[in-house]
């Protein structure tokens, strides 16, 4: 990447559970620079930390999943030696701005203020991260978002405030077991001295920026606050009751738990100028800002004001909202994106990886889709009933169960299989979706591998009857980069059109209008989706968790 005198550069790091992963961006024209990315278990530089071929480390316990946050570090020091490494013109970075693994979570002790505050001293450049900061944890993992190990906390906290609805009122979710109140909670009962010896405890989204600036008390913003069950939705406002019922018991109690959290600010805010030990290690401008940061998902979907549908290896709905609207069932959380806007989250873990699974059974290679395409072809939407879960499943909650075929058939078909699974799977997020679903003629943008499909984003269109239009995958840092571009030209009193700056950077495709015969099929008089909910709720009441 060539020097260029006054570019201005806007960075996004997110801080996945299996890599760092970090992309460029000019903050004045959009043009995207650079994107790379640190594996923690291909990279030597990283993987002496004890993490296994899951990258979280060996559990004490089912349930457990957490890393080593000095790995974190490491990472940190290993990107930015490869920027350098690559010509990337590290002065002209004027936003860092941080996606984190959302829920994971960093226990500091009561030094970490002395041992940041080397991170201002010159001569700490010639050291690593790892080796400064080794001393700053008083718990010395980081549980991240694959724990399940806290149902009896995650029950404790929705039943000491008054029940499901009053939880989700409170948090706008309903106490999820991976949530960070949960996990603090179980920490705190099962490593009291530590949690005692708690002074701060950050999100890994807070963290990072926290090491950027060396300051422990950089606050957690409220895009990934909502992932915790501790912050109030709707007031973005620590809840006194939620604080109380997480700590309950715990060593402290209410004030304890309170003070060791950080105060709240919203996810574009500016909290620091970058330390001075990546200014004399890496180049870095002493005026570079580093900017609150925020979870993953709140990242990723920074550069879709609408609704965002990704068809992935499991199925992510994030649908925008007015604020107040909530998910009773609980099946979907309330969350804020990275720059302050409100949506709805649903994750359905049997994706695209189940369409997979259909097609490898018929002979197919993963990524032989030429003759599924056909199969589709052969068939027209809104026939065919076939369910698979292969996975428990949160959205909504029930268990796993073998493929089941409500049609039919003298003999099973890949056309009749995948059509079925395909558009069970693709219903399941529409209708547990409806509560919290505005209807609209806006396009609902579509991102995944499922998008190369014609007859896929056919049927969409018609599930959810609106408009449809690809759009290419961005990911949490790019989305990190955006939010850092909006930051930094806001902070610096410059105007800025957050819409169109990010349909320059991703690129959308043309819409695909709902087809009447394919509405009507799945909503009028084929009554599909009436069908879909009448059998799968069926067979997920006989599949329970």
């Amino acid at each position: 990447m060539a020097n260029q005198e006054n570019q201005r550069l806007s960075l996004g790091l997110d801080s996945s559970t299996q890599s760092l992963s970090a992309f460029v961006i000019d903050v004045d024209t959009a043009e995207k620079c650079f994107e790379h990315s640190i594996d923690y278990r291909a990279d030597e530089r990283t993987n002496g930390f004890g993490i296994g071929d899951d990258y979280i480390l060996s559990p004490k316990s089912d349930g457990e999943a957490e890393q080593p946050p000095l790995m974190y570090m490491a990472s940190l020091d290993a990107v930015f030696a490869d920027m350098r490494e690559a010509g990337v013109a590290l002065e002209n970075i004027v936003a860092i701005n941080t996606s984190g693994q959302q829920h994971g979570h960093v226990y500091l002790n009561r030094n970490a203020g002395i041992i940041l505050s080397n991170l201002q001293r010159a001569e700490s450049c010639t050291l690593e991260l790892k080796t400064l900061l080794g001393g700053i944890f008083s718990y010395y993992s980081a549980p991240i978002w694959m724990t399940a190990n806290t149902f009896e906390q995650a029950k404790h906290v929705r039943e000491a405030v008054g029940g499901k609805t009053e939880m989700i009122k409170r948090s706008g979710s309903d106490a999820p077991l991976r949530f960070t109140g949960a996990v603090i909670r179980r920490v705190g009962e099962q490593s009291s001295r530590a949690y005692a010896a708690t002074d701060k405890i950050q999100l890994i989204s807070s963290f990072i920026p926290a090491v950027l600036c060396a300051n422990p008390l950089v606050p957690i913003d409220t895009g990934n606050g909502c992932g915790m069950s501790l912050m109030n939705y709707r007031s973005k406002e620590w809840d006194a009751e939620l604080i109380a019922a997480t700590s309950d018991d715990l060593p402290g109690g209410t004030e304890g738990l309170r003070s060791k959290l950080p105060e709240l600010a919203p996810p574009d805010s500016v909290v620091g100028n970058i330390a001075t030990y990546f200014v004399e290690k890496y180049g870095f401008s002493a005026d570079c800002a580093i900017i609150a940061g925020s979870g993953d998902n709140p990242q990723a979907k920074v550069p879709v004001a609408g609704d965002l549908l990704s068809l992935g290896t499991s199925f992510v709905n994030m649908v925008s909202t007015d604020g107040n609207t909530l998910d009773p069932e609980g099946y979907a959380n309330a969350m804020y994106d990275g720059i302050g806007r409100p949506f709805m989250f649903g994750c359905r873990t049997n994706g695209a990886m189940v369409w997979d699974t259909v097609r490898n059974n018929y002979g197919l290679d993963k990524e032989e889709y030429e003759p599924a395409e056909s199969a589709l072809e052969e068939v027209s939407p809104g026939n065919v009933l076939t369910f698979w879960q292969p996975k428990t499943e949160s959205f909504p909650v029930s268990g796993a169960f073998d493929i089941i075929r409500t049609n039919e058939f003298d003999t099973p078909n890949l056309a009749n299989d995948y059509t079925g699974v395909i558009e069970t799977s693709l219903s399941a997020v529409y209708v547990y979706s409806k509560v919290f679903t505005k209807p609209s003629q806006e396009p609902l943008y579509v991102t995944g591998g499922a998008t190369d499909s014609a007859q896929i984003m056919r049927r969409v269109a018609g599930i959810w009857n609106r408009p449809v239009a690809s759009i290419e995958k961005g990911g949490a840092a790019l989305g990190a980069a955006v939010a850092g571009a909006k930051a930094f030209h806001e902070h610096s009193n410059e105007q800025f059109d957050v819409e169109r700056f990010s349909a320059e950077v991703l690129k959308r495709g043309e819409l695909i209008q709902p087809a009447p015969n394919d509405v009507d099929a799945y909503h009028g008089n084929g009554m599909y989706l009436h069908r879909f909910r009448e059998v799968y709720e069926k067979i997920i009441n006989e599949n329970p968790l």
